[in-house]
């Protein structure tokens, strides 16, 4: 088949477009299920006769869903290879959005959005391995912004596809779509994906899974190049959650516009993403991580220096708003290069373990946004202003000092 992607030996070279744009595709899956019915909350909690707030819950458990699949479909996929796990979840996901497409009640839209989030989360997590089967961590680093390049249109234009679904039709209309854009991802991996993985593991068992999930925990380097992505993201997601309340309740700007905002940041992120691939033919993956992770710092030292020299209007809110989403684009792809650097043996593991810390730290991140709520923009520059210095201190600290005992260990 001439379309259909490559063995891992001749990928490792070059990752040929339709794999860029399958992976890309693959990973856009999670904002797609997440942004583009938030339009639809007003019509869901109708139709359903919710109480404010319980739409929402559907939102949480997909993420709960997400979570929980992460951490099964990559030691699988390092079984079995990347595929079978790919269409099983592919599968689910489609099966449970036409399935949310008729529900009526509470119970069960939490739960099909939970077995959304499941089926969903399969590639995010095996997207990641598969460029790591691919490529070198120099490569992955580059693949991975171009991905980034590619996925980073979904918060754009997931809110608006989901307005305009809404629209022509009704809410059950973008679960159907949701559906339909899962099958077209089926369609591409069936037909167009062949194995990437070039040696499994020898079986699946409780315990050796456990043991290797153990063995990362304690993979200081592993865990501090992982956690620099978990920090940075965690603060855009915190952005995400106490946004619109910063601009919209306390600045007065009007909810028609606030879209324009949140897409501004989002191509900030696109772009920057785009540079970090340029740089990278001139410096290491390593040392663009270390430099650019001073980004989120500076962005939540400005909320900070907005909230205490009381600031009036956008003068500092809006350019840090900016450079964080934007230091995305430049901390992800490095951070997520080194941290699977050395984890090809067991690559499935290492991406669900990886993509897990980054969306669970993203859950934290918005919930400490949520319960330090008191009517201020001071909550959402706290929560910035310290997971910002988190990354920061993961890179320094944790991950260096795992390079350090490693030479020593080489050594001795």
């Amino acid at each position: 088949m001439s379309s259909s992607i490559q063995t891992s030996s001749s990928i490792s070279k070059a990752i040929p477009l339709p794999l860029l744009l399958l992976l890309a595709s693959l990973t856009s899956i999670a904002p797609f299920s997440t942004d583009m019915y938030l339009p639809a909350f007003p019509a869901i909690q109708q139709a359903m006769s919710l109480l404010p707030g319980q739409v929402e819950l559907s939102f949480s458990a997909y993420f709960v869903g997400m979570l929980l699949g992460m951490l099964c479909y990559g030691p699988i996929s390092d079984r079995y290879g990347r595929k079978p796990p790919l269409l099983f979840g592919l599968t689910l996901y489609c099966l449970a959005s036409l399935a949310i497409a008729s529900v009526d009640s509470l119970e069960g839209l939490l739960g099909w959005r939970f077995l959304q989030g499941v089926g969903g989360c399969a590639g995010a997590v095996l997207a990641v391995a598969i460029v790591r089967d691919c490529c070198a961590a120099q490569q992955t680093a580059r693949v991975m912004s171009m991905i980034t390049l590619i996925m980073g249109a979904a918060p754009i234009l997931a809110p608006l596809l989901g307005g305009w679904v809404l629209g022509l039709w009704n809410w059950q209309a973008i679960f159907i779509v949701l559906a339909v854009m899962g099958a077209l991802c089926l369609l591409g991996i069936l037909f167009g994906l062949r194995e990437t993985l070039a040696q499994r593991s020898a079986r699946l068992a409780l315990l050796p899974v456990l043991k290797n999930y153990g063995e990362l925990l304690r993979n200081r380097e592993f865990m501090g190049f992982a956690l620099c992505q978990a920090f940075t993201t965690g603060a855009m997601f915190a952005y995400i959650v106490g946004s619109p309340f910063v601009l919209i309740e306390l600045h007065e700007i009007a909810p028609e516009h606030f879209g324009l905002f949140f897409g501004l940041n989002a191509v900030g992120m696109v772009l920057a993403s785009q540079i970090n691939r340029v740089l990278l033919n001139r410096i290491s993956a390593a040392t663009l991580l270390a430099h650019m992770l001073w980004l989120p710092l500076i962005a939540g030292s400005l909320l900070m220096l907005n909230q205490i020299l009381g600031v009036p209007g956008l003068w500092l809110i809006l350019p840090a708003f900016f450079i964080l989403v934007s230091s995305v684009g430049l901390v992800s792809p490095n951070a997520m290069a080194m941290a699977l650097a050395k984890q090809g043996h067991r690559a499935g593991l290492a991406s669900a373990l990886h993509v897990s810390l980054t969306f669970g730290m993203g859950m934290l991140a918005g919930v400490l946004v949520s319960v330090l709520h008191d009517g201020s923009q001071f909550p959402l520059a706290l929560v910035i202003f310290c997971l910002a210095n988190g990354g920061l201190f993961a890179n320094r600290v944790v991950a260096r000092s795992g390079k350090i005992a490693a030479v020593s260990a080489s050594a001795d």
